[in-house]
């Protein structure tokens, strides 16, 4: 299969890859810099596979429309396309966040959400055929978690939205659905948007809970792609963080002594 994922030049995303060349696809990864980090490369190259890097910029529907273009030159056509790239703001309340973060977090998770959705819609109806995934996050589900609630009403409207394309798409070949990773050890969470330390991780009852719930996101991806891969429902949403692995893990908190912050 022939595999897109925005995003995919770390975390998540390039778990994901990693995992799909390791199931014999083919891979086009995307990240906002011209070119793939070096370790990166090593990690992929070590793997093997057949896999390209090309840059996007989400927020710009040329670029992704370069993305699909790009990687149907390459790969004939598009399987799956993963909706992945991902904007943060710093743990502020919403009144202390300054404009340059509420207008990236909107205009990536989003806006760049809705035109890799649109792209990749388009370009699969000619096909008669393909998946598009879009990644849930923190306030999907409506929960509500202060100093992150303008990530979480980003997160609130890629639900919404996945849904409703879901509907569009019935009867057409083309599938929608959402994947739901929940907690990981990512720069997400470690670093804010600039690239500093973030000041969550220095709140103890926020690393509690995270050393109870997070995972790393090699142990997410190796779940979700085998999943993804088998998939021909339409509206699926792919669950890792469900409830009851998280009634489990508090149950079993005192014993585990799961340590990831």
């Amino acid at each position: 299969m022939n595999i897109v994922i925005t995003g995919s030049s770390r975390g998540i995303g390039f778990a994901m890859a990693c995992e799909f060349l390791k199931a014999g696809c083919q891979v086009s990864l995307s990240g906002r810099h011209d070119v793939l980090a070096d370790d990166k490369q090593e990690i992929l190259k070590a793997i093997g596979g057949k896999y390209i890097y090309i840059p996007c910029n989400v927020q710009d529907k040329y670029s992704i429309q370069k993305l699909w273009d790009l990687s149907t030159e390459r790969w004939g056509n598009i399987d799956i396309w993963i909706n992945n790239a991902g904007q943060n703001t710093p743990h502020k309340f919403v009144w202390e966040t300054e404009e340059n973060y509420t207008v990236n977090t909107i205009n990536t998770n989003i806006i760049g959400m809705i035109f890799g959705a649109q792209v990749a819609a388009s370009g699969m109806l000619k096909q008669k055929h393909g998946a598009i995934y879009s990644m849930e996050g923190l306030g999907s589900n409506d929960m509500i978690q202060v100093k992150t609630i303008l990530y979480g009403t980003t997160k609130r409207a890629l639900t919404y939205f996945m849904n409703a394309l879901a509907k569009e798409l019935e009867g057409s070949g083309v599938i929608a659905g959402r994947l739901s990773p929940g907690m990981m050890l990512t720069d997400f969470i470690t670093k804010n948007p600039d690239g500093g330390a973030s000041e969550v991780v220095s709140d103890e009852n926020f690393k509690r809970v995270f050393n109870i719930l997070a995972d790393r996101p090699e142990t997410v991806a190796a779940f979700l792609v085998p999943k993804i891969l088998s998939n021909n429902k339409n509206g699926k949403q792919i669950a890792w963080l469900t409830k009851r692995k998280v009634i489990s893990r508090f149950m079993m908190a005192p014993l585990s002594n799961r340590k990831l912050l």
